[in-house]
């Protein structure tokens, strides 16, 4: 058997059992349409489903199709994709793919094996919780007529959630687990002090998120079903718990109530804390519980962590701590 269709089996294989993998996370389905430069010209379609592998790291299995520009030759097969940094935030990641299956470089006829690799970079953007648009450059190598050249691709992606709360023991009322926090590691203190029966506005907020302790980060989850969170969608969870509407995105979030001074001896329990990567827009948010902590759902899920510029675990978050909003006055 001949190299590519190996390459296609595996490929096939790959897809199938996929479908089969549990995913804790949150999964997409993307569209993407683009153009291959080779020396004749393909345009491309593909259509995949992705899903987080681990850590920083994703994986895509996709469809693709290819149609010359200049003569009637076509290709489809299908392909899968890891990517670097892909986290659903706005921002840049790395790319690197395998893909292949038949076609011919003249016709319609799909009689001849064809096998590809690529890599590059790519870019997204959000619209709107549930949707980004990206766009990605790779370099492609084409075994069909031993061609390569740059590739230029626009996608529209559909962010799902999906996955259950993970089994284990139920928290102890009153007592709530801190575990690491985000994508960095934040102190292991093992409690955090939580009242079983709060004694104010404040303190029930801040119970009602502390109980989703243990649920799944997913983009664009509000919990609805006993699923998981997204950070905007906790703390809009846990305010209308009790009668408090607030809106949906961390953006919109960072303008609800009024503003408070940036220090930690100003803060009180069900404060709305606003976070920036870079420095700019707001990209998530927590709910302040006291104590220098707070609770969000981050990449590892509902989670407890420490604002501090005095340890190497709090300080990650401290230094990306833009602003303070208290809804409850």
């Amino acid at each position: 058997m001949s190299g590519p269709h190996r390459i296609l089996r595996l490929m096939l294989l790959g897809v199938v059992l996929s479908g089969q993998v549990p995913n804790a996370g949150a999964q997409t389905v993307e569209a993407r349409a683009g153009r291959f430069f080779d020396s004749g010209g393909w345009a491309t379609y593909r259509i995949g489903l992705r899903r987080p592998l681990i850590g920083i790291l994703g994986v895509q299995f996709h469809g693709d199709l290819l149609r010359a520009v200049n003569t009637s030759g076509g290709m489809a097969g299908v392909g899968t994709d890891l990517t670097a940094f892909r986290t659903g935030t706005e921002g840049p990641y790395l790319v690197a793919g395998l893909s292949g299956g038949l076609g011919s470089l003249t016709s319609n006829d799909l009689s001849n094996a064809w096998a590809s690799w690529s890599a590059g970079v790519g870019y997204d953007v959000f619209p709107a919780s549930f949707l980004s648009v990206g766009v990605e450059g790779r370099w492609r190598q084409l075994s069909l007529g031993k061609s390569d050249g740059f590739e230029l691709g626009v996608g529209l992606t559909l962010h799902l959630g999906s996955g259950s709360p993970p089994a284990g023991p139920r928290p102890v009322p009153g007592l709530v687990p801190n575990p690491p926090g985000g994508s960095e590691s934040l102190p292991l203190s093992p409690y955090a002090a939580v009242q079983a029966e709060p004694a104010s506005l404040a303190d029930s907020i801040v119970a009602t998120a502390a109980a989703a302790m243990g649920r799944p980060y997913e983009f664009g989850g509000t919990g609805a079903g006993g699923g998981g969170f997204d950070c905007s969608g906790l703390i809009q969870y846990a305010y209308k718990k009790h009668g408090i509407v607030l809106a949906r995105r961390s953006v919109d979030q960072a303008k609800e109530g009024r503003k408070v001074d940036r220090k930690l001896e100003r803060l009180r329990p069900a404060d709305l804390l606003t976070f920036s990567n870079r420095g700019g827009p707001v990209t998530h948010v927590g709910l302040y519980m006291g104590g220098g902590r707070f609770v969000h759902s981050a990449t590892r899920g509902v989670q407890i962590s420490t604002l501090s510029a005095g340890d190497p675990y709090g300080r990650w978050w401290y230094k990306r701590w833009v602003g303070v909003r208290r809804i409850v006055q």
